[in-house]
Protein backbone atom coordinates (compact mmCIF):
# COMPACT_ATOMS: atom_id res chain seq x y z
CA UNK A 1 0.00 0.00 0.00
CA UNK A 2 1.37 3.49 -0.99
CA UNK A 3 0.77 5.80 1.18
CA UNK A 4 1.69 9.85 0.74
CA UNK A 5 1.65 12.61 3.24
CA UNK A 6 -1.24 15.01 3.62
CA UNK A 7 -1.19 17.83 0.87
CA UNK A 8 -0.50 21.22 3.06
CA UNK A 9 -1.48 24.17 0.81
CA UNK A 10 0.94 26.85 2.75
CA UNK A 11 3.65 24.99 0.62
CA UNK A 12 2.25 26.05 -2.50
CA UNK A 13 1.63 29.67 -1.49
CA UNK A 14 5.22 30.57 -2.33
CA UNK A 15 4.88 34.35 -3.87
CA UNK A 16 2.68 37.35 -2.82
CA UNK A 17 0.21 37.23 -5.80
CA UNK A 18 -0.35 33.24 -4.72
CA UNK A 19 -0.96 34.64 -1.44
CA UNK A 20 -3.71 36.95 -1.87
CA UNK A 21 -5.23 35.05 -4.62
CA UNK A 22 -5.76 32.35 -1.87
CA UNK A 23 -7.13 35.02 0.45
CA UNK A 24 -9.44 36.61 -2.16
CA UNK A 25 -10.84 33.37 -2.42
CA UNK A 26 -11.16 32.51 0.67
CA UNK A 27 -12.91 36.16 1.14
CA UNK A 28 -15.12 35.46 -1.12
CA UNK A 29 -17.12 32.12 0.15
CA UNK A 30 -18.31 34.75 3.08
CA UNK A 31 -17.50 31.67 5.78
CA UNK A 32 -15.89 33.03 8.42
CA UNK A 33 -14.26 29.95 9.67
CA UNK A 34 -12.80 29.35 5.81
CA UNK A 35 -11.39 32.68 5.99
CA UNK A 36 -9.89 32.60 9.61
CA UNK A 37 -8.31 28.99 8.13
CA UNK A 38 -7.10 30.50 5.11
CA UNK A 39 -5.01 33.38 7.23
CA UNK A 40 -3.16 30.96 8.94
CA UNK A 41 -2.38 28.92 6.02
CA UNK A 42 -0.93 32.26 4.70
CA UNK A 43 0.80 32.45 7.95
CA UNK A 44 2.32 29.04 7.81
CA UNK A 45 3.15 29.81 4.22
CA UNK A 46 5.19 33.07 5.51
CA UNK A 47 6.21 31.68 8.88
CA UNK A 48 4.26 31.45 11.59
CA UNK A 49 7.30 32.80 14.12
CA UNK A 50 7.77 36.10 12.07
CA UNK A 51 4.13 36.87 12.18
CA UNK A 52 3.28 36.29 16.21
CA UNK A 53 6.18 38.69 16.63
CA UNK A 54 5.45 41.17 13.80
CA UNK A 55 2.07 41.31 15.64
CA UNK A 56 2.87 40.88 18.67
CA UNK A 57 0.94 37.76 19.18
CA UNK A 58 2.37 34.30 20.94
CA UNK A 59 2.34 31.69 18.74
CA UNK A 60 0.00 29.73 20.39
CA UNK A 61 -2.42 32.74 20.57
CA UNK A 62 -2.07 32.98 16.46
CA UNK A 63 -2.43 29.70 16.05
CA UNK A 64 -5.92 29.81 17.65
CA UNK A 65 -6.97 33.11 16.26
CA UNK A 66 -6.52 31.63 12.45
CA UNK A 67 -7.84 27.99 13.21
CA UNK A 68 -11.38 27.19 12.12
CA UNK A 69 -13.23 27.67 15.48
CA UNK A 70 -10.96 31.11 15.85
CA UNK A 71 -12.90 34.13 16.09
CA UNK A 72 -10.38 37.34 15.87
CA UNK A 73 -11.61 41.17 16.82
CA UNK A 74 -10.85 43.64 14.18
CA UNK A 75 -7.93 45.35 15.64
CA UNK A 76 -6.19 41.57 15.32
CA UNK A 77 -7.26 40.63 11.80
CA UNK A 78 -5.88 43.86 10.33
CA UNK A 79 -2.15 42.90 12.42
CA UNK A 80 -2.55 39.54 10.94
CA UNK A 81 -3.30 41.50 7.49
CA UNK A 82 -0.67 43.45 7.66
CA UNK A 83 2.04 40.95 9.17
CA UNK A 84 1.24 38.65 6.02
CA UNK A 85 1.75 41.36 3.72
CA UNK A 86 -1.68 40.72 2.51
CA UNK A 87 -4.94 42.98 1.64
CA UNK A 88 -8.35 41.88 3.01
CA UNK A 89 -10.30 42.95 0.19
CA UNK A 90 -14.25 42.90 0.96
CA UNK A 91 -16.53 42.61 -2.22
CA UNK A 92 -15.67 45.32 -5.12
CA UNK A 93 -14.14 47.66 -2.95
CA UNK A 94 -10.70 48.94 -2.66
CA UNK A 95 -7.93 47.14 -0.25
CA UNK A 96 -8.73 47.40 3.72
CA UNK A 97 -5.73 48.43 4.76
CA UNK A 98 -5.43 49.71 8.63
Amino acid sequence: MITTPPFDQAASLDNRKALQAYLDEAVQTGDPAFIADALGVIARAKGMADIAKQTGLSRETLYRTVSQKGNPNLKTLMAIVNALGVELRLGDSKPVKS
